[in-house]
C-alpha cells in the first residue's frame, strides 16, 4: 500500500466516524450530558476546572452561540457539542498526516497515535485529553518537519501553545517534551519572528507544565484524584487498547531484536492478525465469556497510560528525525522507504480495524440513548433508576448515575416528562463537580 492510501484512508476515517458520532450525540455520554445541561442553564461555559478551562472554551463556544442566537432545540445543540468535541482532535490529527505524509517512517507513527491512542481512549470524548493528546501530537508533527521555523509555523506552536496552558495533567511530562522540541526545532529557523513566536509557544508548555503541576499538588489528596490514581494501572480493562497495544508492541518488541524483519511483511502480517482479533471484539461476550466485552467506560480508565504510549511515540519520532545517520540499525532501517511504507500500512491496518468496535459502540450508544428518551417521553414524575434495568446488557454499557437527571432534562420533548434519578442524596456520595448531579430547569429547552 502507498503511503497516499494510508494517509487518505486514515484521514477519510477519522473524519467519517466524527460525523457519525457527532450524529449520534456521543457528547452526552458520561459527564458530557451534565456538562451541556449544565452550559444551557447557565448560558456560559462550564469551566468548572481552572486546570482545563482552555479545553473547555474551545468546544463549548459553538453551542453557546447557538443558544444566544435562540436555539432552543436540545437534540440539534446536543449534536453541535458532539460535533466540536470530535472535530477538534480530528482536525489536529489531520494536521499532523498532512504534515508527515512524505515522510516515511513519520506518517506511520501519527496514524499509529491515531490507533493505539485516541481510537481506543475516545469514546469518553467529552475528557479533554483528547485535544490534549492530538494538539501535542500536531507541535511534533509540525515541529519535525519544517526544514526551518516560519512565522506560520510559529504561529500555529503558539495556538497550540496557548490552548495546552489549561488542557489536562498530563501536560506534567507533555509540557516539557513538547517545549524541548520546538526549542531543538527553532534553532535552525532563519526566520527572526518565526523564532521569536516559536519560543513563545515554548514558553506556552513550560506554563503548561507548571499549571499541570500545581494542580497535581494541590488535588493530590482530593478523593477522585486518589481514585484515578488508583485506577492507573487498570488500563488492560480497556479491551480495545490492550489489543491494539499488544500489537504494537509485538512489532516494536520483534523489530528492536531484529530490524530486519522490518524489511519484509511481517509488520504487516502482525497488524492483520492484531486486526482481527480487534474486529472480533464487539462479539467477544457471545463468543468467549459474558464478562469480555468493549466497555465505553473503560476509555476513561486507559487514558493515563495512553498519555504515556503517546510520549514515547513522540520521542521516537523525535529520534528518528534527529539522528538520520545514527549507526544503530534500527534507526538506520526506519530510514529505508520500503519499511516505512509497510510500516504506514501496517498501522492503518490497526486503524481500520479499530473502527469496527467504535461503530459497534456507537450504535450500542445510538440504542441506549433512545430507550433512555422512551423511558423519559412516556412517563411522568421521578423514575428511580433501580427501577430499570441499568445494570443489565447492554444498559451497563453507558450507565452513570449522577448524570441521569441532566441526560433526562436534555432528552425531553415536554415539560412535566419523566426524570430519572437515583436514590443518592449526592450528599454522601457526591459528583466530583458540585453543580453536576442537580436537576436542570432548562426552561424553553426541548428534544426535538
Amino acid at each position: 500500500m502507498s503511503p497516499t492510501i494510508a494517509y487518505r484512508g486514515t484521514v477519510l476515517l477519522l473524519w467519517g466516524l466524527a460525523a457519525w458520532n457527532a450524529f449520534t450525540c456521543r457528547g452526552l455520554f458520561w459527564d458530557g450530558a451534565s456538562f451541556l445541561a449544565n452550559m444551557l442553564e447557565t448560558q456560559g461555559f462550564h469551566d468548572f476546572y481552572p486546570a482545563r478551562a482552555h479545553i473547555a472554551w474551545l468546544t463549548q463556544w459553538p453551542v453557546l452561540l447557538l443558544v444566544r442566537a435562540g436555539v432552543r432545540d436540545t437534540h440539534l445543540l446536543a449534536m453541535v457539542f458532539s460535533a466540536t468535541l470530535l472535530a477538534v482532535p480530528a482536525a489536529l490529527y489531520h494536521l499532523s498526516l498532512a504534515r508527515v505524509r512524505q515522510k516515511g517512517a513519520l506518517l506511520a507513527a501519527v496514524i499509529a497515535v491515531i490507533g493505539t491512542v485516541y481510537m481506543p481512549t475516545g469514546f469518553f470524548i467529552v475528557g479533554e485529553y483528547n485535544i490534549a493528546y492530538a494538539a501535542v501530537t500536531a507541535v511534533f508533527a509540525i515541529a519535525l518537519t519544517g526544514d526551518r521555523t516560519s512565522w506560520r509555523d510559529g504561529a500555529m506552536l503558539l495556538a497550540l501553545g496557548l490552548t495546552c496552558i489549561a488542557s489536562y495533567e498530563a501536560m506534567i511530562y507533555l509540557g516539557p517534551l513538547s517545549a524541548a522540541v520546538i526549542a531543538w526545532s527553532a534553532r535552525r529557523s532563519r526566520e527572526p519572528f518565526g523564532r521569536l513566536l516559536a519560543v513563545a509557544a515554548a514558553l506556552a508548555f513550560l506554563g503548561a507544565t507548571v499549571v499541570s503541576g500545581s494542580t497535581v499538588v494541590e488535588y493530590w489528596n482530593h478523593e477522585h484524584f486518589v481514585e484515578v490514581r488508583g485506577r492507573v494501572w487498570q488500563f488492560w480493562q480497556n479491551l480495545q487498547f490492550l489489543v491494539v497495544l499488544a500489537g504494537f508492541a509485538l512489532i516494536a518488541v520483534v523489530a528492536l531484536v531484529s530490524p530486519s524483519w522490518l524489511a519484509g511483511r511481517g509488520p504487516v502480517v502482525a497488524a492483520l492478525v492484531t486486526g482481527a482479533v480487534l474486529v472480533s471484539t464487539p462479539w467477544f461476550r457471545q463468543l468467549v465469556n459474558p464478562e469480555s466485552m468493549i466497555f465505553p467506560p473503560a476509555h476513561y480508565l486507559a487514558r493515563s497510560a495512553a498519555g504515556g504510549l503517546l510520549a514515547v511515540l513522540l520521542s521516537a519520532m523525535w529520534l528518528h528525525v534527529a539522528w538520520p545517520e545514527a549507526r544503530w540499525r534500527l534507526l538506520a532501517m526506519l530510514h529505508r522507504p520500503m519499511v516505512a511504507r509497510r510500516l504506514a500500512t501496517a498501522m492503518f491496518v490497526l486503524v481500520l480495524a479499530g473502527a469496527v468496535p467504535d461503530v459497534a459502540l456507537s450504535r450500542y450508544w445510538s440504542d441506549y440513548l433512545a430507550w433512555f428518551r422512551g423511558i423519559v417521553t412516556t412517563r411522568t414524575g421521578l423514575v428511580y433508576a433501580d427501577e430499570l434495568p441499568m445494570r443489565q446488557w447492554p444498559q451497563r454499557l453507558f450507565a452513570q448515575d449522577w448524570t441521569y437527571p441532566a441526560l433526562s432534562v436534555l432528552v425531553r420533548s415536554a415539560p412535566g416528562q419523566a426524570i430519572v434519578v437515583t436514590r443518592n442524596d449526592y450528599k454522601s456520595n457526591p459528583p466530583f463537580d458540585p453543580s453536576c448531579g442537580t436537576v436542570p430547569a432548562l426552561v424553553g429547552f426541548r428534544w426535538r
